[in-house]
């Protein structure tokens, strides 16, 4: 099977269900932003202190897969085959947040991204989630956009937070608080 089709050399792409958007669509932007925070997962995925959570970020990578399908499905064209998002994914997340935080120290401050590669790495890949779910959001004013597409993302930049933080604690970084300027 060949990479390239040039199918997409005049600007514009297929959905699944067969309609052509162009590539500057709304939903395409959304799913495309799906795959870069799915390439950052994957680099928090490679990073020696998650070796003990590899194999939940490579659930949460299949999960953004399954978004990104979601996300590139023509409106209307349910009869697509793909899978499916679940609520017990995001109750997967709670869990796993409900248990980091169980051996974290109160959150009393906030907190600037850094203190370690592996912890800006998570920062990174919470910020681009962040935005991944803002596109989402606005898709979802234009178009129908699963509920739990949307709920999902925003419980996982939750947990890329305290992943975050449980990353700091482990790799004995030290959180680094903001101090405002208050003059």
């Amino acid at each position: 099977m060949k990479i390239y089709t040039k199918t997409g050399d005049t600007g514009e792409t297929s959905l699944l269900g067969g309609s052509r958007v162009p590539k500057s669509h709304l939903r395409i932007e959304a799913y495309g932003t799906v795959d870069e925070l799915n390439s950052y997962v994957g680099l928090l995925r490679d990073q020696e202190v998650n070796s003990p959570r590899a194999d939940l970020l490579k659930e949460i990578q299949d999960r953004l897969f399954t978004i990104g399908a979601d996300l590139a499905t023509a409106p209307g064209k349910e009869k697509v085959k793909k899978p499916d998002l679940h609520e017990e994914d995001i109750t997967q997340l709670e869990k796993a947040m409900d248990e980091m935080e169980q051996e974290l120290p109160p959150l009393t401050a906030f907190i600037l991204p850094g203190g370690h590669q592996a912890v800006s790495f998570c920062h990174v890949a919470r910020t681009v989630c962040r935005r991944t779910e803002r596109i989402t959001v606005a898709l979802s004013e234009h178009e129908p956009v699963s509920d739990l597409v949307i709920k999902y993302l925003n419980r996982l930049s939750d947990f890329l937070f305290v992943l975050g933080r449980m990353m700091a604690q482990e790799l004995n970084a030290g959180e680094v608080t903001w101090q405002p300027r208050m003059k």
